[in-house]
């Protein structure tokens, strides 16, 4: 029998088979059943256990095949007039270079088929076809809905508690006017709005902004815009050449600045960036597998508080962010971690010399160049094998056991509480420690940090120096803070204080550039907190995100019929609207829980889920292509995978253009109107559902017919 290295499929033109009624046989495309494949476009590909597979796509016929070796000196025509049928499923033996290797197979339903090749088949090499499966996208439907459904004609509806007969009544969607009569109004809503009218006073001016209404627009810097293609690949990180899930993808602040313009048509009055601190600089194992390289693209795993990360940019741009930013009314809020540092990685340990690498470790001269050999059954984790965890070297060169506590050799052990435990694996800031410290080791030995030791300080100290010397220095007019239940209470107090004590000075220096008088505004996120008030708003918050909303299913109710949303509506607004110290941040997707729009991929329900968000009281959250239906990434071991793709601005002028013409508008109107987040809420009607909010002079009454049919 022939050695399987010397097989190939023969495909003729296009398509590897083709159906036996051609009976010229045009420029053979052959592929070579071996481990070292050619022929890319349809190659075999070794799968383990002897077997050499190919998968073709095929319609409808009857196909006639051939075995041949390399040069195709042997079975160079086709040999029998009545070739050998193969049955699906069924093996058939192969011999070398002999004319019983020409084959056929009919065709009944268009699909992919795969060809096996079984070297170590019973009685020798076989050939097999089968019909892969067909991949069936599943399409969810949402709960059904009690709506109001709007006809397509004028809608009347009873506004005497809010306009007087007689006055001048504008809906902001068409642009179209109305007066008061009888202590009611008509109109003929948008055929784009679905049956949404949002009236105001025809001379309605937009009124001062309030954090109380605030409408973020939630960034996550990577994934966002590539304003930059020079920042894309320092400290010798890499692409991974598959489905880039774990690693930088070019989005950076000259691509926000970029979108500013955009970003203020929606109607946000600030921007929310995750962390822009100068990340790990090399990778870890991403997922529970290890299917990935996993780089800190997203901010969250800090090596140098004090630095920008260049990936993300240089100090000039964050300075013109802000500034640019400022002059359309948006405020900069950036995402700011006291709990935790991030991982070790090769590069990091090469790059400040902790030598801790096991002996003859199998790594490369760079030893961020390390790859997985996938041959021998290894992943992105296998890396840890290498390293000698227990070795001193971390507790002299790394963040230090004053600093961190941590599973290493020398470092406190972490806790089972939500303050001491190691979240995620992470180490984790002394924050309740109050020794006074130094520099931590790392830092210490690396030339650029911008970090000063400071005498008495302690560990909170330093951290927060390093995240308040960004609002000093930049005019930053928030944080939000990351992991807030895993930090003592008193540290977030400290924070804030210190935080708007920095803006303030800011302001007082820059007036020309300071986009308003207020105080410096702070929103944490508290693990699946819901919309209550707490001990947290005590102690330096301003805000907390609001779980609920999107973890309970509302969303999508409010989605489909903002009537839906009339009793969270008038319960948040009156807990929040009522208390000046208290307010939410209401969301529906989010880059640690879920996207939105990767439930259902509806658009139409996309468009209704701007009306149950941006008409929410307190403030809301918009994270980047929920105005857009931003499709989900690429599924892996890693569940926040998906909700981290890149800006879908490809998509913009396509099937997306209505949609994100629908969440502008309903987005300035929000952001004309502070009543809307922040004023008194009452219910008009069922039917068609109408609801005014009124705060002080600002007066608006939304309706909504329910959606045409």
């Amino acid at each position: 029998m022939f050695a399987p290295k010397k097989l190939a499929l023969a495909a003729l033109v296009s398509s590897l088979l083709v159906p036996s009624a051609q009976a010229i046989i045009k420029t053979p495309i052959y592929l070579r059943v071996a481990e070292q494949d050619y022929a890319a476009e349809h190659r075999a590909k070794y799968k383990g256990k002897g077997q050499y597979k190919v998968a073709v796509e095929l319609e409808k016929g009857t196909y006639h095949f051939r075995l041949a070796d390399k040069d195709f000196s042997c079975g160079t025509s086709f040999g029998p007039e009545d070739p050998a049928k193969i049955k699906f499923k069924t093996p058939v033996p192969v011999s070398d270079c002999a004319t019983d290797n020409d084959f056929s197979i009919r065709i009944l339903f268009p699909g992919e088929y795969e060809f096996t090749l079984d070297t170590k088949a019973e009685g020798g090499n076989a050939i097999s076809v089968m019909r892969k499966p067909k991949k069936v996208a599943v399409v969810r439907k949402p709960p059904a809905v009690d709506c109001g459904i709007w006809d397509g004609n004028v809608v009347e509806v009873d506004v005497s508690s809010v306009f007087k007969d007689g006055e001048l009544v504008k809906d902001f969607y068409s642009g179209q006017t109305a007066k008061v009569s009888g202590g009611k109004v008509s109109m003929q809503p948008s055929k784009e709005s679905g049956g949404l009218l949002l009236l105001e006073p025809a001379e309605a001016k937009p009124t001062d902004f309030s954090w109380d209404n605030a409408s973020v627009y939630f960034i996550m810097t990577d994934r966002f815009n590539n304003g930059d293609t020079s920042n894309d690949f320092p400290f010798n990180r890499k692409k991974d050449g598959k489905q880039e899930v774990g690693t930088f993808q070019g989005g950076d602040i000259k691509g926000i600045i970029e979108k500013l313009d955009y970003i203020q048509e929606l109607g946000m009055n600030a921007i929310w960036l995750t962390p822009i601190v100068e990340q790990i600089h090399g990778f870890i194992g991403g997922g529970e597998k290890g299917s990935f390289p996993f780089y800190g693209y997203h901010g969250y795993w800090a090596l140098d508080f004090t630095r920008l990360d260049p990936n993300f940019g240089t100090d000039e741009d964050l300075e013109r962010l802000v500034a640019e930013a400022h002059k359309r009314g948006i405020r900069v809020v950036i995402d700011v971690v006291m709990n935790h540092a991030g991982y070790p990685t090769l590069d990091d340990m090469q790059t400040y010399g902790i030598n801790a690498l096991a002996p003859n470790a199998p790594v490369p001269d760079q030893w961020t160049d390390w790859v997985p050999d996938e041959k021998k059954g290894q992943n992105w984790h296998r890396y840890n094998n290498y390293i000698r965890w227990g070795s001193n070297e971390w507790a002299e060169k790394w963040w230090g056991p004053d600093w961190v506590r941590s599973g290493m050799a020398g470092y406190t052990a972490p806790g089972g509480d939500d303050i001491t435990m190691n979240l995620a694996g992470l180490p984790d800031f002394l924050t309740e420690s109050e020794k006074h410290v130094g520099l931590p080791p790392i830092l210490k030995n690396k030339p650029d940090t911008r970090a000063v030791e400071r005498e008495g300080y302690t560990v909170v100290d330093y951290l927060v120096e390093w995240h308040t010397t960004w609002v000093r220095k930049y005019g930053i007019d928030g944080f939000r803070a990351d992991t807030v239940k895993h930090v003592e209470p008193q540290v977030w107090s400290k924070l804030k204080d210190s935080a708007t004590k920095a803006l303030a000075e800011w302001k007082a220096e820059n007036p020309d550039k300071a986009i308003d008088d207020k105080p410096f505004w702070m929103v944490g996120e508290v693990w699946h907190h819901g919309a209550y008030k707490d001990f947290y708003f005590d102690h330096g918050m301003d805000s907390l995100i609001n779980f609920d909303y999107a973890g309970e299913m509302q969303a999508v109710k409010g989605a489909q019929c903002i009537n839906q949303n009339e009793e969270l509506y008038a319960s948040y607004a009156k807990d929040i609207n009522t208390d000046p110290d208290f307010n939410l941040l209401t969301y529906i997707s989010s880059h640690d829980t879920k996207l939105f729009f990767q439930r259902y991929e509806n658009l139409e329900l996309q468009k209704g889920a701007a009306n149950g968000l941006l008409l929410m009281p307190g403030g809301v959250q918009v994270y980047y292509g929920d105005e857009s239906g931003r499709p989900a990434g690429p599924m892996t071991d890693a569940f926040d995978s998906p909700t981290r793709s890149f800006m879908n601005w490809d998509q913009l002028k396509g099937d997306r253009a209505g949609l994100v013409e629908h969440w502008q508008k309903v987005g300035q109107f929000r952001n004309n109107h502070v009543a809307v987040g922040a004023g008194e809420h009452k219910m008009i009607s069922q039917q068609p559902y109408a609801f005014s909010r009124v705060k002080g002079d600002d007066r608006v009454v939304i309706v909504y017919a329910g959606e045409k049919k």
